[in-house]
């Protein structure tokens, strides 16, 4: 799925500008300079220490840091770090790696984290728009040729296509599926939500398997189709949960489902991959460890950053009541706006899928940041 450079790193710069500017203005002496009699010298300044970052607290501090798998949280932080590439970050992550190598302890795990890290809590302008979503590998049965159940293609990127071009809505893309490269056939409820997922992976009739991987879309912002089938009585306010309106596109499959569907004008063309039995790459090029990996705003935070998250209160049908925990941001998605915004990836195949659609919760964050 589709999912800044450091202030270590822009510092840096700011000091290497300073060097070289010094050395090219400095004038090349002419001669050896004269002695200068000897003067006592005062005693160097104390340095000033460096100030607190604002608003940071220990990871003690933080709501169920007492309860976390430290283990796991320093294994997902081992395998997502990588995707930072300040000198500084990339120091700390060798150094985890070389500690998740060495097999440690769980009190191991959580001293090494609770000694590298301060917490600083991520502020929502606006907390109605403090939510956690959550996302998964989908497994669909696809097809080779066209049937009655399986009569949605999928689409290959249509040739010339570049990032930001606007091409036609949903609706006028499948009127005119016949001009472009068809790369299997779906049922049409499980192409929609293949493309909300942003990849996949399908099972042929032959048994063989590919990743459906993301390759282009239409330009078109994604609408979720939820409120309005909630508006429209279709289905209950508390009842539209991902496995819900997929339920009622399959009863209604044809018009009316197509109808309710291009209510969202977004479209998603694919690339077929090998299936290597692992979970997709996010947008930072790591794979995602389930349960362990978040889309956010690029905008506001950092591919590779480790993030703790509170998510309590979601109210829909057959949800969990809370998520927790240290997650890495390594993805993002079109729907993922706002510094207090995350999707949650949830694994691969049917169970994480059912768990994942009914996940919306109000969410805090906070990015965990090294210390100096």
């Amino acid at each position: 799925m589709m999912r800044t450079a450091g202030r270590a790193q822009a510092v840096a710069a700011l000091l290497l500008a300073a060097v070289v500017s010094s050395c090219a203005s400095a004038p090349e002496p002419t001669a050896p300079p004269r002695p200068v009699p000897p003067v006592s010298q005062p005693a160097p300044p104390t340095p000033t220490p460096t100030p607190p970052l604002a608003g940071a607290m220990a990871l003690t501090a933080l709501p169920g840091w007492d309860q976390e798998d430290h283990l796991t949280a320093l294994t997902a932080y081992a395998t997502g770090c990588s995707a930072r590439r300040e000198p500084a970050s990339q120091a700390l992550c060798a150094e985890a790696r070389a500690l998740v190598a060495d097999t440690p302890t769980p009190s191991q795990a959580r001293a090494f984290l609770e000694a590298r890290f301060v917490a600083v809590e991520a502020v929502a302008p606006e907390p109605s728009r403090a939510l956690l979503t959550s996302y998964f590998a989908p497994e669909y049965e696809a097809r080779r040729v066209p049937d009655a159940d399986y009569d949605a293609p999928v689409l290959a990127r249509p040739t010339g296509w570049q990032r930001g071009d606007r091409l036609d809505d949903r609706a006028t893309i499948e009127a005119n599926a016949a001009s472009y490269e068809i790369l299997g056939w779906m049922r049409a409820e499980d192409l929609f939500f293949l493309q909300i997922q942003g990849s996949g992976y399908l099972t042929f009739a032959d048994g063989s398997r590919a990743r459906a991987a993301y390759a282009a879309d239409n330009g078109h912002p994604f609408v979720g189709i939820a409120r309005p089938m909630a508006d429209q009585g279709l289905l209950p306010p508390n009842g539209t949960s991902g496995e819900a309106i997929r339920a009622w596109l399959a009863a209604h499959r044809g018009p009316e489902a197509r109808a309710v569907m291009a209510l969202n004008p977004r479209y998603i063309f694919f690339r077929m991959d090998p299936d290597d039995g692992g979970h997709p790459a996010g947008a930072a090029g790591i794979p995602l460890p389930a349960r362990r990996a978040i889309a956010v705003d690029p905008a506001h935070w950092t591919y590779g950053e480790p993030v703790w998250i509170e998510a309590d209160g979601g109210n829909l049908i057959g949800a969990r009541a809370s998520y927790r925990g240290l997650v890495m941001a390594l993805d993002t998605g079109s729907a993922i706006r706002g510094p207090v915004r995350a999707d949650l990836y949830m694994g691969r195949g049917d169970v994480a899928g059912a768990e994942a659609g009914a996940v919306r919760h109000p969410l805090r964050m906070w990015r965990l940041v090294p210390k100096g």
